[in-house]
């Protein structure tokens, strides 16, 4: 099986590019306030298609995670955790990540995220320990 790349659309392609520059952002609906990830055209609450980028840090609480077998991700030995981190900016927002805690995340553990470059055209956002 072919090790699978994010492939970035209309919406999300902004989202990578900041990625790639270390800087991690949400939109921001500029009709309602309401805050998003992933990115997409519309807001969810309101339906508006004003919004803006709103910057972030990588911080929250481990919500849940898996232990993946399948080499989805490049550059990754399987088998290796996925994590879904509450952001503590903006608690509605669920962001996934690869876990590099180098254990088993606990739940509700605090994560951090960092940057890791994974060729010249792809970053990815990975989790570990806020400590």
């Amino acid at each position: 099986m072919a090790a699978y790349r994010p492939e970035p659309d209309r919406d999300s392609r902004a989202w990578w590019e900041r990625l790639a520059r270390r800087e991690f952002a949400v939109q921001r609906c500029e009709g309602c306030g309401t805050d998003r990830f992933p990115a997409r055209a519309f807001c969810p609450a309101c339906r508006s298609e004003a919004w803006r980028w709103r910057v972030v840090e990588p911080e929250g609480h481990v919500e849940s995670w898996i232990v993946n077998h399948q080499p989805f991700v490049p550059g990754l030995a399987v088998p290796y955790v996925v994590v879904m981190v509450r952001l503590t900016a903006v608690p509605g927002c669920l962001v996934h990540g690869n876990w590099r805690g180098g254990r088993e995340p606990r739940a509700w553990e605090r994560a951090r995220g960092s940057y890791r470059k994974v060729d010249e055209e792809l970053t990815l956002m990975d989790w570990e320990p806020a400590g």
